[in-house]
């Protein structure tokens, strides 16, 4: 995890050194809450079926750890697609009625830009000149279809310059066995010139799997949109600790919960957001 450090706050998150006077972020974990059960214990997800008034003050918990009122948290209804809002405001308190979307950038300060994942890839991005930040859920289908590419052409338009990327916290490859219908769905998605290099995020595993690897695809996209400081944290979510100790932080998974037979999952968040004024 070069570069990557453990926040020493009663609600533990990985923040990135060189980048955090530019832009407040963490990736949280699943520990430091009050959620219990399948939920224990910091399930940010209002879309699980954790009692509502719990996830709220999870939620709270991560704005106070980010040095936000909580309604700061800007947010989007994900939904594995590509399309790139700008956000100006707080989520409302009704999930029904945020926006569909996959990637939020704004300008706007102190404002928390979020990101919900359970195995998917929480991809944080700051413009260098600390004026423009983004965020994007990058799971493999709209990571394949160009959300990393999208949100990064939107904060462009913004204004951003050079640009820093934060890859969190995702399954990674030793945990990601699919299927060869998965990678033929990839390939047939990605940008053309990106096809050859995308093919090298499988790896042949037992007949008929392969083991994938979502980072390297979205940092393949990354560098085809010509951004190169990109810093990965490297955590995987699925052999993620369950102890919750702050030298080894605990992390939701879709997938590991769906091997244990769990009757649902929470959902760790990622923010971002830009101080009131430069530092």
């Amino acid at each position: 995890m070069t570069g990557f450090r453990i926040a020493d706050t009663p609600t533990h998150y990985l923040y990135h050194e060189a980048t955090a006077t530019r832009a407040r972020h963490g990736f949280f974990g699943a520990a430091g809450g009050v959620s219990t059960g399948v939920y224990a214990s910091l399930n940010c997800g209002y879309g699980s079926q954790d009692d509502p008034a719990l996830v709220a003050q999870n939620r709270g918990c991560v704005a106070a750890a980010m040095d936000l009122p909580a309604g700061r948290l800007a947010a989007a209804y994900q939904v594995h697609g590509t399309d790139v809002v700008i956000a100006d405001k707080g989520a409302p308190a009704d999930r029904s009625q945020l926006v569909r979307a996959d990637g939020l950038v704004t300008t706007r300060r102190e404002l928390g830009l979020t990101i919900l994942t359970a195995d998917c890839l929480p991809l944080l991005l700051v413009d260098d000149a600390g004026g423009v930040i983004g965020a994007c859920h990058a799971g493999w289908r709209g990571a394949a279809a160009g959300i990393v590419g999208r949100t990064v052409d939107t904060m462009r338009a913004a204004g951003a310059g050079s640009i820093t990327a934060l890859i969190g916290p995702t399954i990674r490859r030793q945990s990601y066995q699919v299927g060869a219908e998965m990678r033929d769905e990839v390939l047939a998605q990605v940008a053309p010139g990106l096809r050859d290099n995308a093919a090298t995020c499988f790896i042949d595993d037992a007949p008929g799997k392969l083991r994938f690897d979502l980072a390297l695809l979205v940092s393949l996209q990354l560098h085809h949109a010509d951004i190169a400081q990109i810093h990965d944290c490297e955590v995987d979510t699925y052999t993620g600790n369950r102890t919750g100790t702050p030298d080894s932080p605990d992390y939701f998974s879709h997938r590991r919960a769906t091997h244990a037979a769990d009757p649902d999952c929470g959902r760790q968040i990622a923010v971002i957001s830009l101080p009131l004024s430069d530092v």
